[in-house]
């Protein structure tokens, strides 16, 4: 098992390089990678250094966080409802999260980042927490009957994602039509117009609550096993399991704030690490956000210029792969 978790590891980290110098090198002005190690040690000319400094690097590393939060998001609502299918974009959580931030944009006047004003700029995450909360409990308590249920969580979470996205939707009819695309493309989940603020604001959240999770990974090991097993070793289940699912929730929000509602991601990374280094979760989460850091990279930049000048927005690019995956999951269970 330790030679499997080494060579997975390495494996993840060498993908997820590439992932990164593939990212800064391919655009509408593509460096190559010679040049960009020179840019990064400070020999490159002015429009590379701007490119990669001002464009590129702020918007991989918002990616790289958002992955992050959303991967592990995703493991920490798997292990606290014991269910394979939960992930925040599917049970509405992350829509709650959008449906706030959509909310404080516009009562800032503007509903595009370049003109969000840094009080907004840094409330969006507080705000987006609110309404992933508010979100969360609204499923929690529709699904809860003696415990929670799977099956019921589930079909509770989508039935309330739609309904906030239709709220969302019946929302944006009131708004111009600049407005009305932009707030689109943001809520399908768009790493646009990230920038070196936007890091700022969510990396010290993002850093105070993966920290959190990671403390409370036995724990969750401790509730895969189930309640009874849980409350004989001495877990208080239902305080833990709202703790935790705070935390799941937290982490959701903070890449909803500044991702918009990034749908699958905190599904693919959690499976794809669980199948190879097992449930034991200080393994798994490192792994499972690795490897969502390398898929939000390579849909963002698919999605940016595989149809260049236009960009559709990594969410969509990453739902095409999700979407089957899930389905496949659904008829397996």
């Amino acid at each position: 098992m330790k030679k499997r978790i080494l060579i997975a590891s390495i494996m993840t980290s060498l993908l997820l390089l590439v992932a990164i110098l593939i990212a800064m090198s391919w655009g509408s002005y593509t460096i190559s990678f010679p040049n960009i190690l020179q840019t990064l040690i400070g020999n490159g000319n002015k429009l590379q250094s701007m490119t990669i400094w001002d464009i590129r690097l702020p918007r991989i590393f918002v990616a790289l966080v958002v992955a992050l939060c959303l991967s592990t998001s995703g493991c920490v609502l798997q292990g606290v409802t014991r269910n394979e299918l939960a992930e925040p974009g599917i049970i509405g959580i992350n829509a709650g999260a959008g449906l706030a931030v959509v909310l404080l944009i516009n009562y800032g006047g503007t509903n595009y980042y370049s003109q969000i004003g840094d009080l907004s700029l840094f409330l969006m995450p507080f705000v987006a927490i609110i309404g992933a909360l508010l979100s969360a409990m609204i499923i929690y308590r529709l699904s809860y009957k003696r415990g929670i249920s799977p099956t019921r969580l589930i079909l509770v979470g989508i039935g309330v994602n739609a309904g906030i996205n239709a709220i969302i939707t019946l929302y944006q009819l009131n708004m111009s039509k600049g407005d009305y695309n932009q707030v689109l493309t943001w809520i399908s989940g768009s790493l646009w117009g990230s920038s070196w603020k936007f890091f700022y604001v969510i990396a010290p959240l993002a850093i105070i609550f993966l920290g959190l999770v990671f403390w409370k990974a036995k724990t969750l090991d401790v509730l895969d096993l189930g309640d009874e097993i849980a409350t004989g070793l001495g877990v208080k289940v239902e305080k833990e399991r709202r703790i935790l699912m705070f935390y799941g929730v937290a982490l959701a929000a903070i890449a909803t704030a500044v991702a918009g509602n990034i749908t699958f991601l905190g599904l693919l990374g959690p499976h794809i690490a669980k199948k190879i280094v097992g449930p034991v979760h200080r393994r798994q989460i490192p792994l499972a956000a690795m490897i969502s850091c390398i898929i939000i990279l390579i849909a963002d930049t698919f999605s940016r210029n595989i149809f260049s000048p236009i960009e559709i927005p990594a969410g969509i690019t990453i739902a095409i792969v999700g979407v089957p995956y899930f389905v496949y999951l659904m008829m397996r269970e």
